[in-house]
């Protein structure tokens, strides 16, 4: 098997589980957000700890830790994901799968923006139009329901937000994440210590499948990101582009089919739209890459 295909199979793995992850938390469900947020992060440190010694990267922490633009970077970084990862799992837990579907739907397209703005990208005017579009399905919700869905906004932002700080800093994926959960793993773990001692945390209290879950929380963070940075450096920006589109399509089947939540015609509306957009995009962008 060829780098190019052994790519396409860990990048598809990575989202195809990114995409299944709202079963995971819907098993915590009795477990607040905000406890299960600390145990992926105290986790995923302990996890990329685990990797980083397996793949001999410890000298490329230790150069973070001697430049502080990168160490700010990485800071920031994990703040933003932090904020991401604590919004789609109180959402998927609160019953708006549909909204982080939406959410990660809309995330390519404020990419293309940033790039725009930011890096002073060139945009078609194809992509214009694509854009456009999807804006003009979310302001429809707008204004038909008289309020944003701020939770896909807030998660396509936040995790935009997030690539584009990664993107500017000169680390590796995983030693980032290292660093990354090291800054987070201060609050997580003083507040895990104190629940578990005032007898309000659910790691062993809830039983062994709800601390093997959480416990697990670290292993499904860390393991499809490997896959997919593994992936996207064999793969064209296009490829990886159209792949990004399995996860949220998979959130869609779970919210809309699995956990029946209700989908209105206004939601139909600017699904369509963003559908059509992303369409759109995809196939100027297909079509440039061949010419």
């Amino acid at each position: 098997m060829n780098r190019e295909k052994k790519g396409f199979i860990a990048a598809a793995s990575a989202m195809v589980l990114w995409g299944l992850l709202p079963v995971y938390w819907k098993q915590m469900s009795q477990v607040p957000a905000y406890e299960i947020l600390s145990h992926r992060i105290v986790w995923s440190l302990m996890a990329s700890s685990l990797l980083l010694s397996a793949v001999g990267q410890w000298d490329a922490v230790k150069e973070v830790f001697r430049h502080r633009r990168s160490l700010c970077l990485l800071m920031t970084s994990g703040a933003v994901i932090g904020f991401n990862w604590l919004l789609y799992i109180w959402s998927v837990n609160s019953g708006y799968v549909l909204q982080c579907s939406l959410g990660y739907y809309i995330n390519p397209l404020i990419n293309v923006l940033m790039g725009f703005f930011i890096f002073k990208d060139r945009l078609r005017p194809v992509q214009w139009w694509a854009i456009a579009l999807a804006g003009a399905g979310v302001m429809y919700q707008v204004i038909l329901y008289g309020r944003v869905p701020w939770i896909s906004l807030g998660l396509a932002c936040s995790f935009a937000s997030y690539g584009l700080i990664r993107k500017i800093s000169p680390v590796e994926s995983l030693p980032g994440l290292f660093v990354e959960t090291a800054f987070l793993s201060i609050p997580a773990g003083a507040f895990l210590l104190w629940s578990s001692t005032s007898g309000y945390g659910a790691f062993i209290t809830e039983g062994v499948r709800v601390s093997v879950l959480l416990a697990g929380t670290g292993i499904i963070t860390s393991v499809p990101l490997l896959w997919f940075v593994s992936g996207a450096r064999n793969l064209s920006l296009v490829t990886i582009g159209l792949l990004q589109f399995i996860s949220p399509t998979l959130q869609f089947v779970l919210g809309h089919w699995v956990y029946m939540e209700p989908f209105t015609r206004t939601q139909m509306v600017t699904f369509g739209s963003i559908w059509l957009a992303l369409g759109i995009y995809s196939w100027d962008s297909f079509r440039h890459q061949r010419l």
